[in-house]
């Protein structure tokens, strides 16, 4: 499976808004977030990663077809120094526990080194097996963290910090 990732451009922001509505909808098992009384949970940063400097919104192919996204910033989770964070990270189910994710946060990685944030819910056991796997891989003394902000749900916040070099 040849997975790429690709800069989402403007014209693009439609497309990534049907894909976080998915992400959102998915995650509120966790977080408990409610959609709105038109249904839509919505994407209040959505604009800002193509209005703002420090802002990269991706897009996950596998064999050419979209498979989900990945949207990162600079805004610190917990306090320490930050290069990076992983605001967001999406693969669809049908390429899920093929290498898919692990290979996007490669070439990720690649482009932008530094330290990094990356804030889970201990809920979500398939991130945190993700997330622990992927910090240890670059740095083996990555360190979990308590995140600045709870999720919605009240659950404190994990966050991995870890150099990427």
């Amino acid at each position: 499976m040849n997975t790429v990732i690709k800069r989402i451009s403007p014209n693009e922001k439609d497309t990534l808004a049907n894909l976080l509505e998915k992400y959102n909808y998915e995650f509120s098992q966790y977080d408990k977030r409610q959609f709105d009384n038109n249904g839509l949970f919505g994407y209040k940063y959505l604009n800002c990663y193509f209005t703002e400097e420090n802002r990269y919104a991706y897009f996950i192919y596998v064999d050419n077809t979209l498979a989900g996204f990945a949207l990162i910033n600079k805004y610190k989770e917990c306090d320490r120094p930050i290069d990076w964070s992983m605001a967001e990270f999406f693969v669809s189910y049908n390429f899920r526990r093929k290498g898919i994710a692990t290979e996007t946060v490669r070439q990720i990685f690649n482009i932008h080194k530094g330290f990094w944030h990356i804030k889970y819910h201990k809920n979500n056991i398939a991130s945190v097996v993700l997330w622990n796997k992927v910090a240890k891989m670059y740095d083996d003394n990555y360190e979990l963290c308590i995140g600045d902000e709870p999720f919605n749900d009240g659950t404190e916040a994990n966050v991995l910090y870890f150099e990427v070099k």
